[in-house]
């Protein structure tokens, strides 16, 4: 099944759009997150101008935007540099001044010719009790009046693009917009009173008013739900396809499972217990397991996937747990490899690190299943890694894994069941969105004996004393991480932040001072982290997040500078690499003020709460789902029109409304199931579309 005919006009590139020329297409495609007219088409206004006041001078007031019918008077160049070009212009009811920086006199003359009737728009300001109009937004003749005289959207902008050429460009995309069949249920659509999807396009670029603005406006809430109706279909069907590969059914492991509690030196929580009878339920069907293990920091996740492995190896099958990075890979296999021994089961670890013979040898042990638990970075679901009988796939960290990368990792072996575990709390709505193919286990207890830490809000002012303050507590063998701020625009800067700080606190802690930056190699960077792990390090300064999920118990102090300018579910990350001993743990947040109400309130957040769970929620709440926990470099679903922290509701029903589709008709061969085919095609959902065209 090919792309349906009528969406061709919106998938032609911008540069066949009147006024785009190649080096404009660059620019707006930039703009627009795209090269295509539907992606113009997906760019909103965020304001509006309206020009319909069309009085005389007389009636114009101060402050305001009026559209005027002038006669051009005298022209008044002027004399002395860096002075305004002035033009006298008058109608029936009183004289006003058009204003000019910078103006070029041939170009003005040809615009505003003397004794001429023009039609001018901008905002008119009163300098010495006479009006004026400085560089007016829009100059034309009389007849085109009604082009000029109306209310004109405000997009975004980008360098080079200013928003008269942006309206213009897109009043010609909208004439490209095509008539689609009606995906929507009728009676859905009508109890909201939502217009058709070419109506509602037309209408989000064609404001009247405040209320068009609205995320909840009708016209924008179709859209939305349009496109979450497209994620939510995606992920059922992606789902439905996953789940027909017939999966295996592994009975929980007694044997093993027992050897490891025994060794465990503490018992399990309420909440690793729940879940662990989930997984174990799941692995007993004999379709595959799909599920999502979403623990705060320090919930105890990797023991969970310990004893879930166990159940596959009993069984007599590999099990593999895979984490985002060498350093964590070699922690899990560090903190499993006691619980391992007390087993009896022979667990590998496999990176990128390891070349030749050493690679050789563990590849053969994985081919000829000797190596029964194999842990390791995506290296261990490379295309030369060849599993004896893969049976359970375990992957940590997972935001940095989309439904893509999930697809590929399953298809390793038939039936693999697949456990996926984050430390990033997710607000329920945005959990529908990524994991919507997976069903969710939540760990929301911290294991007993672990001490709140204490959060402070601290001025830059107070940085000395700060620093005093670390100096005693690294005498007593406190470590300390030291995170400079991210400041988006520009690497480089960051460095430089990074290296300064670097410098003054070696001049204090001497060479037991480490830094880790952006630009070092992956080696260089476990290097310097495994120093601060082992303790020849004291201080770690470090401008990227440090590694979640680094477990260093003696590091007790961390120290975010600008903590104002990361987000809420950011700083609740990094706070989670203290506090992992029995040695009381602070978060010092260095802010430099005044701070914003929002700033304050995300500070004083996670001040009063160490809730990961409540947090994310807030975050939602505070930021919008703009680019919640870093997702935009995830392959996770980011969106254009839907906006989850005012649409949660529309997400609810699109998922309820997906489900029944494809239990009526899962190929989507109906009528209505034909035009969501288009709105697949529409939203390039093509994951979905995949299942289509192999049939």
């Amino acid at each position: 099944m090919s792309r349906p005919f009528d969406l061709d006009p919106l998938f032609r590139p911008l540069a066949i759009l009147p006024g785009v020329g190649p080096r404009n297409a660059l620019l707006l495609e930039k703009l627009v997150g795209g090269p295509k007219v539907l992606d113009l088409l997906w760019h909103r206004p965020v304001d509006f101008v309206d020009r319909r006041f069309s009085g005389g001078v007389a009636q114009a007031q101060n402050g305001r935007v009026a559209t005027l019918t002038l006669t051009v008077g005298k022209h008044s160049p002027s004399k002395r540099k860096g002075f305004p070009y002035r033009i006298s212009c008058h109608d029936d009811t009183g004289a006003i001044s058009l204003v000019f920086f910078h103006a070029k006199k041939d170009w003005l003359l040809k615009q505003l010719p003397e004794g001429k009737s023009v039609i001018v728009s901008g905002r008119v300001e009163y300098f010495q009790g006479q009006p004026q109009m400085v560089h007016p937004d829009a100059i034309g003749k009389p007849e085109e009046r009604s082009l000029i005289e109306r209310i004109e959207p405000i997009y975004p902008l980008t360098q080079g693009i200013t928003n008269k050429l942006l309206n213009k460009i897109i009043a010609s995309a909208r004439g490209m917009i095509p008539e689609l069949p009606e995906w929507q249920d009728e009676a859905y659509k009508k109890r909201h009173g939502w217009p058709d999807w070419k109506d509602a396009l037309l209408a989000v670029h064609a404001p009247q008013g405040e209320a068009e603005l609205s995320p909840l406006h009708p016209a924008r809430a179709r859209l939305a739900y349009d496109e979450l109706l497209a994620n939510q279909l995606t992920l059922i069907l992606v789902r439905e396809h996953q789940r027909a590969v017939e999966g295996r059914s592994y009975a929980p492991s007694a044997v093993l499972r027992e050897k490891v509690l025994a060794a465990l030196p503490f018992t399990l929580t309420g909440a690793q217990q729940r879940s662990l009878s989930e997984i174990d339920a799941d692995m007993q069907r004999p379709l595959r397991m799909l599920r999502l293990l979403q623990g705060d920091v320090g919930s105890g996740k990797t023991i969970v996937a310990c004893l879930a492995m166990l159940n596959a190896v009993e069984a007599g099958h590999q099990a593999a747990l895979m984490a985002p990075t060498e350093i964590l890979a070699r922690q899990h296999a560090q903190t499993l490899a006691p619980l391992m021994r007390a087993a009896g089961i022979r667990a590998v670890v496999l990176t990128g690190r390891d070349k030749g013979k050493v690679r050789d040898t563990l590849l053969s042990q994985i081919r000829n299943g000797a190596a029964q638990i194999i842990i390791g970075t995506h290296a261990i679901f490379q295309r030369d890694v060849h599993y004896h009988d893969l049976g359970l796939a375990v992957i940590d960290e997972q935001h940095r894994f989309g439904v893509q990368q999930r697809l590929e990792l399953a298809s390793k072996n038939e039936g693999v069941d697949l456990l996926v575990m984050t430390a990033t709390p997710i607000p329920r709505t945005l959990a529908l969105t990524a994991y919507g193919d997976l069903d969710v286990s939540k760990l929301d207890e911290k294991p007993p004996g672990r001490k709140p830490i204490d959060t402070l809000l601290l001025p830059v002012e107070k940085m000395d004393t700060l620093i005093e303050r670390l100096r005693t507590k690294t005498r007593e063998g406190h470590r300390v991480y030291w995170v400079c701020p991210l400041v988006e625009e520009s690497e480089l800067i960051d460095l430089a932040a990074a290296e300064e700080r670097f410098d003054i606190l070696r001049q204090t802690f001497g060479e037991r001072t480490g830094l880790i930056h952006g630009r070092m190699k992956p080696t260089e960077k476990d290097a310097v982290m495994e120093r601060f792990i082992a303790g020849d390090l004291d201080i770690l300064v470090s401008t990227t997040v440090i590694e979640v999920g680094v477990n260093v118990p003696e590091a007790t102090i961390m120290v975010i500078e600008h903590a104002e300018r990361f987000g809420l579910a950011q700083l609740h990350q990094l706070r989670g690499r203290v506090g992992r001993g029995a040695d009381q743990s602070y978060c010092f947040l260095l802010f430099s003020g005044p701070l914003g109400v929002t700033a304050k309130e995300r500070l004083s957040t996670l001040r009063d709460t160490e809730d990961g769970f409540i947090i994310a929620e807030k975050d939602l709440e505070l930021r919008g789902s703009g680019d919640l926990l870093g997702l935009k470099q995830s392959g996770m679903a980011t969106f254009r029109l839907a906006d989850l922290s005012a649409h949660g509701e529309l997400l609810a029903a699109a998922r309820d409304d997906a489900k029944l589709i494809v239990s009526k008709d899962s190929e989507l061969k109906t009528k209505r199931g034909a035009a969501l085919r288009t709105l697949l095609y529409l939203f390039e959902r093509d994951q979905a579309i995949a299942y289509f065209q192999s049939g």
